[in-house]
């Protein structure tokens, strides 16, 4: 089978959790958002949430301003988020089932018993241009499910991979590589995403070579402390090329 290039979208959550920490405008995100791209990133992610505390609503639309790769906003659809992301029309919404109080994402959609929740609301942003992508445990009979709901794409959830790659990484990986399969005879986009990181991230890429994208923000941010950001996001891109 042949290899995508896999893109990276890096999610600037924890920039603007910075900024809040002090207010003002230090970090600037959107200055941050253009320099990542600038030093190589394919894509820009953010999740806001009600509550704003990182990114904030007026972030949503400054940022479309200055995103010249791929704008992917993900989050809980609630009535504001899908009025926002209809308005903003970012190149890919990603559909993530957290409510409100929850720290960081923490699982996938169960696509059966949803379905016609996503369904309307894919078509919803379907009508609006913008491709859809739905966080999902990888599960392949819930990849079989979230073709369903006429999604582009899946985002799989990676946390368990992440937990139990430093005991038994083949096995940590095993499941990822039948979503991928499944994915892939389903005609659905693979993205991926959720403590990914420099020391887990290379190994995942080469073993789910249906992999598109993968969104990844605390671990680069934090990298990025020790690295700088320029050469960080390039430690990030190297592990993407095999």
């Amino acid at each position: 089978m042949t290899s995508v290039k896999t893109k990276l979208s890096v999610n600037i959550n924890k920039i603007a959790t910075l900024r809040n920490a002090r207010g003002g405008q230090v970090p600037d995100v959107v200055k941050a958002a253009r320099d990542i791209q600038r030093f190589g990133a394919d894509g820009i992610t953010i999740h806001p949430r009600p509550d704003q505390r990182h990114i904030r609503f007026d972030d949503v639309y400054a940022l479309k301003k200055v995103i010249t790769t791929e704008y992917n906003i993900e989050g809980y659809p609630d009535d504001h988020f899908i009025s926002m992301v209809c308005e903003v029309k970012p190149e890919q919404v990603t559909l993530v089932p957290d409510p409100p109080h929850v720290l960081t994402s923490n699982a996938g959609w169960n696509a059966v018993q949803h379905h016609t929740f996503l369904k309307n609301l894919i078509e919803h942003f379907h009508q609006h241009g913008i491709r859809t992508s739905i966080f999902l445990h990888a599960d392949v009979e819930q990849v079989k499910a979230a073709k369903q709901t006429g999604t582009d794409r899946i985002e799989l959830y990676t946390e368990s991979y992440a937990s139990g790659y430093s005991t038994d990484r083949d096995a940590a990986i095993m499941p990822f590589i039948r979503a991928g399969e499944e994915a892939q005879k389903q005609q659905l986009g693979v993205n991926a995403g959720h403590d990914l990181s420099l020391e887990n991230l290379a190994f995942f890429a080469q073993r789910i070579p249906e992999l598109l994208e993968v969104s990844i923000g605390h671990a680069l941010i934090s990298d990025a402390l020790y690295f700088g950001l320029e050469n960080t996001v390039q430690l990030y891109q190297r592990c993407l090329k095999w």
